[in-house]
């Protein structure tokens, strides 16, 4: 009866966590692409956790009292099944997570390495500068700066060039599954296509210095039309 409360109790706790685990709507297709594949990861880890700890309660319960053990006796069928089974596991961990490594808003650079001409002409292109300890972005179609605060138009793929004044730094924009380390002497890309208005947050992930945990900023993801608008009142603003 006790061994019985214990496995029910194990289920429904890992039901309960994989409930909790659910992620809420992504707000870009970068997030969309980490989360499905943190969602797949977790409905292979799931079972074969709950697999492992029945496997050790059971154990437990059935040689409790035994005072006389033996060793284990050999099974090639058995040994060559949880063999087997571990590589497919491998298998399908590998190949899920290559295919979100190859995804363009993931991992740009590779897209345009891989690219006859200009992969991304069509995304409106922001340059980025990361410098201790804040930012500045440069919208070149628009000719407008800001600082502190980067603004975005939603549904629309969006190319970020970074780049650094000194040293090491990264831009990081969790809600938007954006994070790209940015090198001295070098312009890095990122990529992103947000698909939920409103603001988020932007910080630097690497420690970068004594303002380190002040270098942070806003995001404003704006429909098309209210990005429109930003854009000319920027434009007529700084003429």
């Amino acid at each position: 009866m006790r061994l019985r409360r214990r496995l029910v109790r194990a289920c429904l706790l890992v039901v309960g966590l994989s409930l909790l685990a659910t992620p809420a709507a992504a707000q870009s297709l970068n997030r969309a692409a980490i989360d499905e594949l943190n969602a797949q990861l977790l409905y292979v880890a799931l079972p074969l956790t709950l697999f492992v700890e029945l496997t050790l309660v059971y154990a437990i319960y059935r040689f409790r009292n035994n005072d006389d053990p033996r060793p284990t006796v050999d099974d090639p069928a058995l040994e060559v099944t949880w063999t087997a089974a571990t590589g497919a596991i491998l298998v399908f961990v590998g190949i899920s997570a290559f295919v979100v490594m190859a995804n363009p808003y993931i991992t740009p650079a590779a897209a345009e390495a891989t690219a006859d001409g200009d992969a991304f002409a069509d995304d409106t292109e922001i340059d980025v500068l990361a410098y201790q300890w804040g930012w500045e972005f440069s919208y070149a179609e628009a000719n407008v700066t800001t600082e502190e605060q980067l603004v975005l138009p939603a549904d629309e793929n969006v190319t970020f060039r970074l780049r650094t004044t000194d040293v090491i730094h990264a831009i990081y924009i969790p809600q938007l599954g954006v994070k790209q380390d940015i090198f001295p002497g070098r312009t890095m890309t990122a990529r992103t296509h947000a698909t939920e208005p409103g603001k988020y947050r932007l910080y630097c992930a690497e420690m970068c210095g004594a303002g380190h945990s002040k270098m942070n900023a806003t995001v404003v993801v704006k429909n098309q039309s209210a990005y429109d608008a930003w854009v000319e009142n920027q434009t007529s603003t700084a003429g």
